[in-house]
């Protein structure tokens, strides 16, 4: 079982890597194929880093200060009323749009959907306008536009909006997993005039499907202007999970991506390497093992690209993992010390047991040697009379 955990950690590993090159080399030659026949290659070239994901100039910019994690101290209103009600489009209408969608539409706000799949049956059936057209979309002017897209997706479609039909004031919303991410593209990309909040509910479908009471959601005001109505709106939109009872926790981009790297990615790393071991619940299941196979359910519904987008978009993925190899690899030779510490005391333990079964003849007891004596001593004794 040993060797087949180390198997399934390094299989992983050598996904996780392959699928990094892959992506890094996609970048490379497409890069080169965008130089002019002129460019020198060797001196003129900026060649992206190690799996970089943006040109080294987005990547600069980064959280100046780490903020402390501190309650929400926006004003809660537990009334659902005309002035609280928002118009929010939700690009990327998936399992998790979706989800998000019903508690928008039940809290009484406008919503509209976007997406590159056919989702207009599920909206209506949700009471959400759906747009198979981006333009269409921005035309309706949404207040807010909550990004629902997967981690890989994201640049792609920030970049496919027509951000100039938006009003120049929209707040842009992001829910992905990793956090210096999507600010640095939205940063990057989006006009100075708009607002930017970038959030992560730390829950999903499955383990909020019974309501948010509790559950923890973190969120970065990363640019909100200093103006009363766009403050306001900014309020409004984390309202919607204070309402539902969500623990709000302020934190920065930076700090939230250093804790999620710690908990989030190893999360999902032991519960695919476990998941490559084919664990199967058998009659006589511990609470232990309960727990490890509920890790591995919840981890294997997620996609594949979710986890490496975990790895690919933190900055503090790959140490974790690195920490994760060189810990396994401490306790195997924890193990194996001990065992061979067993083994050379019973090797030697049985080689010292026969080296003094050898010698017992050669030595006998007191009290032979004394009686051997008395009897050569009469002996001489009688041949001498």
């Amino acid at each position: 079982m040993l060797e087949r955990l180390d198997s399934a950690f390094e299989s992983l590993r050598n996904e996780l890597f392959g699928r990094l090159h892959g992506v890094v080399r996609n970048q490379l030659f497409d890069k080169v194929k965008r130089l002019p026949p002129e460019t020198n290659y060797a001196a003129g070239f900026n060649w992206p880093q190690n799996g970089a994901a943006l040109p080294p100039t987005s990547l600069a910019i980064r959280s100046q200060d780490v903020a402390q994690p501190n309650e929400y101290k926006g004003q809660i209103s537990k009334s659902v009323d005309d002035s609280s009600k928002l118009k929010i489009a939700v690009v990327g209408f998936g399992n998790f749009g979706q989800f998000l969608a019903k508690t928008l539409v039940r809290q009484g706000n406008t919503v509209l959907a976007y997406s590159r799949s056919d989702y207009s049956d599920v909206a209506q059936e949700l009471g959400v306008s759906y747009f198979s057209n981006a333009d269409d979309l921005c035309e309706e002017h949404p207040e807010v536009i909550l990004l629902c897209s997967s981690i890989l997706s994201t640049e792609r479609v920030l970049k496919s909006l027509p951000l100039q039909r938006l009003k120049r004031n929209t707040l842009f919303v992001d829910v992905l997993s990793v956090k210096e991410f999507p600010r640095s593209l939205f940063l990057q990309y989006l006009p100075p005039d708009f607002d930017v909040l970038c959030t992560h509910p730390m829950f999903g479908s499955e383990s909020g499907k019974k309501g948010w009471n509790g559950l923890p959601f973190v969120y970065d005001k990363v640019r909100v202007a200093n103006d009363e109505s766009r403050v306001s709106r900014c309020d409004q939109f984390l309202n919607i999970f204070a309402r539902e009872g969500c623990q709000m926790v302020e934190m920065s981009c930076a700090e939230h991506d250093w804790h999620a790297a710690g908990f989030q990615f190893i999360t999902h790393t032991m519960g695919r390497v476990l998941e490559k071991l084919g664990l199967e619940s058998t009659p006589i299941n511990t609470i232990g093992y309960e727990t490890l196979l509920n890790l591995v359910e919840n981890t294997a519904g997620d996609s594949f690209d979710l986890y490496y987008g975990l790895f690919m978009y933190n900055a503090n993925a790959m140490e974790q993992l690195e920490r994760l190899d060189h810990s396994f690899e401490s306790l195997k030779k924890q193990l194996f010390g001990r065992l061979h510490g067993v083994l050379r005391k019973q090797l030697f333990g049985n080689a010292e047991k026969f080296q003094v079964s050898q010698e017992k003849p050669m030595l006998p007891k007191h009290s032979q040697s004394s009686a051997a004596l008395a009897s050569s001593s009469d002996t001489l004794h009688a041949q001498n009379n």
